[in-house]
This record gives C-alpha cells, sequence and structure tokens, in this order.
C-alpha cells in the first residue's frame, strides 16, 4: 500500500519489507535527530492493523498469545507473540484496548497469515477479528512529543513514543500540522539503538523469544498455556537460548554497511573461519556511527573481536550469554 506521503518534498522510497513509506525525506541524520529531541513524526502506514472486538475478546487472546492480556486495561499498551508448536516466533502484535475492541499493529504483509490463524482458533468464542488495513493508517510519535492526537484516535503509548491508529483518510491532513516527517530509517536507527527486535529482521524460521530478551517485555512467564509454551518453560528453567542478540559497534572506516544476513566470524580464525553468527539489522546512528544488531551463538566470548564480511566489529551484550 503506498503512502500519499510520499509525495512530500524529499520524500525517497523505501524497499523491501517497508516498501511503501519515506525511507528519508532527504536528510537522514536531521531526521534521527529530530525523533530523539522528541520532534516529528514517522509514516507507518505501510504495517498491518487488525482489531478484535466481543466480550471475549481479551480472554481468548490470552489463550493465544504470550503476553497476560485477560485483565489488560484499557489504553495500556503491550506486546505479545504467537508461537509455532515448537515455541518458534511467527508473529509480533504491538496492541492496546481501548475499552471495546483490541488494536494491534503488526509487520507489513503478515497480517492475513494472523487473521488466518485467528480465525482458525474462534471457536465457540464471542469474538470478531478484522483487517483494518486498509482504512487505518499507523503513524509513530516520538518520545516526547507535543502533538496533539485528533480527538477519537487510538493511541499506544510506550517508553519509545505514540502509536497512533489514525484513518487512513486523514493522514495528509494531520501530517502538515504533526513536525516536520521522518522516515523509517530514521526510526530504524533509533530502534537499533534502544535494542528493540523486529520480526524478520532479528527473526528466521528457529528464533525463540529467550535469543531476543523479548522475555518480560512479550512473554509473560506467569501464565495460562500457550502454542509453544513448553519451549518457552524449558528453556527458561532447564537450560539456555543456542543463540543471543548483540549490539555491533561496526568500524566506520568502512563506505558500506554489512546487510542482513552477512556472516560474522572470529576475527582471530580469519576470513575462512567458521560462522559464529549474522548481522540481523544495521544502521547509521547521528552519534553512535554505523552500529548493528546481530544474532550470536551463545558461546561466543562477549569480548571476542569479530568481523562481519569485511567489518571489524566489537560487541555490547544485549541477551546475557
Amino acid at each position: 500500500m503506498k503512502s500519499p506521503l510520499l509525495s512530500l518534498p524529499g520524500a525517497v522510497p523505501a524497499e523491501g519489507v517497508d516498501e511503501g513509506v519515506a525511507a528519508h525525506y532527504g536528510d537522514l541524520f536531521r531526521e534521527q535527530r529530530a525523533l530523539a529531541d522528541g520532534a516529528g513524526f514517522v509514516d507507518l502506514s505501510h504495517r498491518g492493523v487488525v482489531t478484535v472486538t466481543g466480550e471475549d475478546r481479551l480472554s481468548w487472546l490470552h489463550l493465544l498469545l504470550t503476553q497476560h492480556v485477560s485483565d489488560l486495561p484499557p489504553g495500556r499498551a503491550t506486546e505479545a507473540l504467537i508461537l509455532s508448536a515448537h515455541g518458534h516466533i511467527e508473529h509480533a502484535l504491538y496492541l492496546v484496548d481501548d475499552g471495546e475492541t483490541v488494536w494491534a499493529h503488526v509487520e507489513p504483509g503478515t497480517q492475513e497469515a494472523l487473521l488466518a490463524y485467528l480465525e482458525s482458533m474462534k471457536f465457540f468464542y464471542r469474538v470478531e477479528a478484522v483487517d483494518r488495513t486498509d482504512d487505518i493508517a499507523v503513524v509513530h510519535l516520538p518520545a516526547g512529543s507535543i502533538a496533539e492526537v485528533p480527538e477519537g484516535v487510538v493511541v499506544r503509548e510506550t517508553p519509545y513514543g505514540r502509536d497512533l491508529f489514525l484513518p487512513r483518510a486523514d493522514l495528509e491532513s494531520y501530517a502538515e500540522s504533526a513536525g516536520p516527517p521522518a522516515g523509517i530509517l530514521a526510526h530504524e536507527a533509533l530502534r537499533v539503538e534502544s535494542h528493540r527486535p523486529r520480526i524478520g529482521f532479528e527473526t528466521d524460521h528457529r528464533t525463540i523469544p529467550h535469543e531476543l530478551g523479548w522475555i518480560g517485555t512479550a512473554v509473560h512467564l506467569q501464565k495460562g498455556c500457550y502454542r509453544g509454551q513448553e519451549t518457552v518453560a524449558r528453556v527458561q528453567n532447564l537450560g539456555k537460548p543456542p543463540r543471543r542478540l548483540v549490539f555491533l559497534h561496526l568500524d566506520g572506516s568502512e563506505v558500506h554497511l554489512p546487510t542482513h544476513g552477512t556472516e560474522i566470524h572470529l576475527a582471530d580464525d580469519g576470513p575462512d573461519g567458521r560462522k559464529v553468527g549474522f548481522i540481523t539489522t544495521s544502521v547509521r546512528h547521528h552519534e553512535l556511527g554505523p552500529v548493528a544488531l546481530a544474532l550470536l551463538k551463545r558461546n561466543v566470548p562477549v569480548d571476542a573481536r569479530l568481523v562481519a564480511g569485511d567489518t571489524a566489529a566489537a560487541q555490547e551484550v544485549v541477551v546475557e550469554p
């Protein structure tokens, strides 16, 4: 779905999964600094939007999600996962309940698969799950923003800012009053800085929540049964995850950033050494320079010298070994 805000001055379209919104509006670092200062907004209208209504909505979702939501108060933001039977991450939902409806935004293009799963699990519950992507656009206001929120718009407020579920027809008019636009690359840079994983970037077909530090924030350990819970409990109580998320400082003299999937090796082993991990997201940060998130094998020493492709890298621990 192509955003009308791509017609704004300087807009450069994003590619890949974020196609449909702007990568930037001509000045990546200025846009990052504005967001860090609490100014402007980010067009996330390419993300999927799903709503769940009905009097059983919270108790029903509680059975399906990794998060405790049966008593979720209206207005409280949370995030939750849907796992496979083997405990691998399939969906991440960023949700809020307004007292009558659960609103969630998800990765672009994943809402159809999510809805298919939800429909298959309805049984006798009084719920209705609907794809609202065609008529609702997600807009992000950074932490500290004083931009006004239109009356009646559902807001999901987090430590990182506010996600607005805005009528898509109002997107252009709201952009005129919300301050300078920032592209998805600026949003991603701040996401990487705060070590927040993203489905399809920090995950692959075998990722489990422990590897990404999602225990506690998206996975509640004191709730009832859900699909994949056995894996979560086993790793939590009996072992360690096979991989761990790390934050990397990359060699700033390199012109090109290592792309998603770039193999990581131990520098001491040379270019033909064994693979110990891979880059998940790399960005250029307005203060930190080139940085990245990556998945490493759990037993890689925290002080090991690393090489991502041809780029030297030093790690900061996100998930403890």
